[in-house]
């Protein structure tokens, strides 16, 4: 599988090490693992995303987290999900299904 490249996953690989997980590369996607946690990490929302996963995490621009959250509350996917909107800086917001606004850092 290629190397997993791109200027939202490259963010979020730093934020996750940040926060003290350890981050593998899973062909188009990160695998971030941390005590008894695994979180999978996409860019955007594909398609088609596995749903043998427990809890994903959906990266977008800041521009376009809303919409992507949106999006998924209308899939309903059967995982535990969040969208992590970032703005290029390092800043981020984290959207979750649940909460009725967005929830800084």
């Amino acid at each position: 599988m290629g190397v997993v490249s791109t200027p939202l996953l490259d963010e979020a690989r730093s934020i996750f090490t940040d926060l003290g997980y350890t981050v593998t590369e899973l062909g188009s996607e990160l695998r971030a693992e941390r005590k008894w946690r695994i979180v999978y990490i996409t860019a955007d929302a594909p398609d088609e995303v596995s749903e043998d996963v427990d809890l994903r995490c959906f990266v977008a621009s800041a521009n376009r987290a809303t919409r992507l959250r949106d999006d998924l509350l209308d899939r309903a996917p059967d995982y535990d999900w969040a969208v992590m909107s970032l703005d290029g800086s390092g800043t981020y917001e984290i959207l979750h299904p649940q909460a009725s606004q967005a929830l800084p850092t």
